[in-house]
């Protein structure tokens, strides 16, 4: 006797980037794969699939979210904005302030983890400007004053669901305070590798 396995598959519109995109999919699809394998926005990675690196790493309606954790049917009528849509988040169209960051303060080395680190930290500055709190805030009820009192601590808190095996934590945090507007836009003159979490 043979067990037939079925998997009932949906009818979605997910908008990405601003694009809709009518889709169907099997209802086990992670938006992670739906991205990557469906629409060939291979920006978001896929490291470790099961929630616990970073590497994909997405905004959905401005939150950041593990792409590999979420089902796609959960994301329809929900704004998705992948690493390839992030420039346009910025009032001039090229670079988001972000991703420039990253690039002055050389966050980023083999580049894996990067597009998870940047969705990431366009999501926690939106979480520190509305005052949300970190587990190392002082005083969690009142939270953050804005994105502009993160220090350092702050920012490796907020960024430590981001893994980055080749360690550039350091130029990480410089990068995200610095998009913060917490410290002087110049690059620093080194970046050291690792021990910054």
């Amino acid at each position: 006797m043979s067990l037939s396995h079925h998997s009932p598959s949906s009818d979605i519109t997910l908008r990405i980037n601003g694009t809709s995109h009518s889709l169907t999919i099997d209802n086990r699809t992670t938006l992670l794969d739906v991205l990557r394998e469906r629409l060939g926005l291979t920006g978001t990675k896929k490291g470790c699939d099961h929630g616990q690196c970073g590497a994909c790493t997405v905004l959905v309606d401005g939150e950041r979210v593990n792409s590999c954790l979420m089902f796609a049917v959960t994301a329809e009528e929900r704004e998705i904005v992948s690493i390839e849509g992030v420039a346009a988040l910025s009032d001039g169209g090229e670079l988001h302030p972000v991703q420039r960051a990253f690039l002055d303060h050389d966050g980023l080395q083999c580049g894996y983890c990067t597009p998870g680190q940047i969705c990431s930290a366009i999501g926690a500055l939106g979480e520190a400007g509305r005052g949300w709190p970190s587990h190392v805030t002082e005083d969690t009820a009142t939270g953050v004053a804005d994105v502009s009192a993160l220090d350092a601590r702050e920012v490796r808190e907020r960024m430590s669901g981001n893994l980055c095996r080749c360690g550039a934590y350091n130029g990480i945090v410089e990068a995200v305070l610095e998009a913060a507007g917490a410290q002087d836009t110049a690059p620093a003159a080194t970046s050291g590798a690792g021990g910054a979490r």
